[in-house]
């Protein structure tokens, strides 16, 4: 006879793979055991030597059972047929009194035999743990997060917004960074400028100044609206949280303390500009990297006041630059934030930081608010530029004049190839070129707005480049700009100080406009790719084969 408790069958009788649970019941009519069963119909027991059959499977609740019969053929240690039949007379009375238990169908956890296993999952403390750091992380960004959308507002806007006649919701998604608003996915039902205005106005009379309305391309689109053009889809969010927030004193102290800092740099590029006429120690401190002692800087101070002319120069560039961006936006109702002029000793400046400080209507307004701030700077710059090479051809202008290598000339494709035209082979082909002070403002100026114009992250040229041609060509265009400054292809020495600014300060492409799905016409892309080009034109360093094929600068030869 083979009656076994689940301890010592756990223990001590294996059964073939693979396992399952099953009931065995043992031959004594007032104890019941369980013990793994295999998934095969027949198999052996190694300590018996007998056959268990399964008989009916049942899985209805946690303490359900598999009935098992043992039988006696096929026995190993050959029992006899008596012993058989009392043990089947017994095992069929267990088997009965289960069935009795099991069909109460009114057995809680607690009147469950003791030795029925729980099929309740067994969660790790392990696994439990991380389940709850899950769960307040969640709890934590919903406290900390941006306030979302009120699911009340969501219902009053989709039927008093939403329709036949504008655009008729079929589904609904989170919307903005963290998911904190909604966005509406359908079917347009009229022309698109029609309908996001109309909606628009209806959500002001609904809602008030509670939330902004967006209209952006609908995400994974899987072709062009039956009007004509992308699809589209609404996104709605909380005006706190879509607009940008207001300047803080902080921003002021900081703002202004650059601004000091940047006149100093334009003043340091006015004295720096007169190095041939500066005294011996303070030129040999500034160039001889073995130099240690620091000169007596009080002898700079007789040429500051030669020095201010360029230094207004180089400045006036940034202010005109900043003009631009305010003329442009002012007709459009947008504001923007103060400037934060960057100082930098090469250059004078390396422009400014201006923010959008509310949103922007249409992608059309991106563009020209963005191209109108290089282009105002590049227009003086460049007529400084000029006026400076025509006075430097001028005898009447020769004590004005300072002189300057010739390699500075190889600098730019772009100005290079403009100098050598006005000056002319025998000027500019020569180890130092006695040129006046506004070229240097003029060039200072045009590649300070060439970088500005560069197709990266969150400058002018990048806020254009999105405008124009969207998010995508953005970050193509971004790869290939940072891939160019890393290899010193543009902007020469000027390149990885310039890419490490942009990486941190100006990395991030700017937001949505409030419409961003118009297409803002050919000539507006014609200009945006136009100013590209002659970035890359001014910012091209001139190799010296070329250079020496060209007559710019004098290319030594070993």
């Amino acid at each position: 006879m083979c009656s076994i408790s689940v301890g010592a069958l756990t223990s001590s009788c294996n059964f073939t793979s693979p396992i399952r649970y099953a009931l065995c019941c043992s031959t004594s009519s007032s104890t019941r055991t369980f013990s793994a069963k295999t998934s095969s119909l027949k198999t052996r027991c190694y300590l018996c030597r007998r056959t268990w059959r399964r008989r009916v499977p049942s899985r209805r609740r946690t303490g359900d059972f598999f009935r098992l019969m043992c039988s006696g053929s096929g026995g190993a240690d050959g029992g006899s047929e008596g012993e058989g039949n009392g043990s089947s007379k017994d095992s069929n009375l267990a088997t009965k009194k289960v069935d009795e238990i099991r069909a109460s169908d009114k057995l809680e956890p607690e009147e469950m035999p003791a030795s029925i296993p729980s099929r309740a999952p067994i969660i790790s403390s392990l696994g439990q743990a991380y389940n709850n750091f899950q769960v307040d992380s969640f709890k934590l960004m919903e406290l900390l997060g941006p306030e979302k959308v009120d699911p009340a507002d969501v219902k009053l806007i989709k039927d008093k917004l939403f329709g036949y006649s504008t655009f008729w919701v079929t589904t609904e998604e989170p919307f903005g960074d963290l998911g904190e608003g909604i966005l509406f996915l359908g079917n347009l039902r009229g022309k698109r400028e029609q309908v996001f205005e109309k909606l628009q106005k209806q959500l002001a009379e609904t809602m008030g100044d509670k939330y902004n309305l967006f209209m952006v391309d609908e995400p994974n689109s899987e072709g062009p609206d039956p009007h004509g053009g992308p699809r589209v889809s609404f996104g709605m969010l909380r005006k706190e949280v879509s607009e940008p927030g207001p300047t803080t004193l902080w921003q002021y102290v900081i703002a202004l303390l650059l601004f000091l800092l940047t006149i100093g740099s334009s003043v340091e590029l006015g004295i720096a500009s007169q190095l041939n006429r500066l005294p011996p120690e303070v030129v040999k401190y500034f160039t001889d990297p073995n130099a240690v002692e620091p000169p007596d800087m009080k002898l700079l101070l007789p040429f500051v006041e030669s020095a201010l002319p360029l230094a207004y120069g180089v400045f006036g560039v940034q202010l005109f630059h900043e003009i631009g961006h305010f003329l442009a936006a002012f007709p459009r109702k947008v504001k923007l934030g103060i400037p934060y002029f960057i100082p930098n000793i090469t250059l004078g400046s390396f422009g400014a930081i201006t923010q959008f400080k509310s949103l922007l209507p249409d992608r059309k307004a991106k563009i020209d608010i963005s191209l109108a701030g290089p282009f105002a700077g590049a227009a003086l710059s460049f007529s400084m530029f000029v006026v400076g090479l025509l006075l430097s051809s001028n005898p009447a202008a020769a004590g004005d004049l300072v002189q300057v290598p010739s390699m500075l000339f190889q600098g730019s494709l772009l100005l290079g190839l403009i100098s050598r035209a006005v000056l002319g082979y025998a000027s500019i082909h020569a180890s130092t070129v006695s040129i006046h002070p506004l070229v240097i403002a003029g060039w200072c100026g045009l590649t300070t707005s060439a970088f500005n114009l560069l197709p990266v992250g969150c400058l002018d040229g990048g806020r254009a480049v999105q405008g124009a041609f969207g998010k995508n060509a953005l970050l193509a265009s971004s790869l290939t700009t940072y891939t160019m400054l890393g290899l010193g292809v543009l902007g020469g020495p000027l390149s990885l100080p310039w890419g490490l600014y942009v990486l941190i300060c100006q990395r991030t492409p700017e937001k949505a406009c409030l419409n961003d799905v118009t297409d803002v016409g050919t000539w507006r892309k014609a200009s945006v790719i136009a100013a590209i080009v002659l970035v890359l034109m001014m910012l091209l360093p001139i190799w010296d084969e070329l250079a020496e094929e060209l007559g710019i600068g004098l290319v030594s030869t070993y």
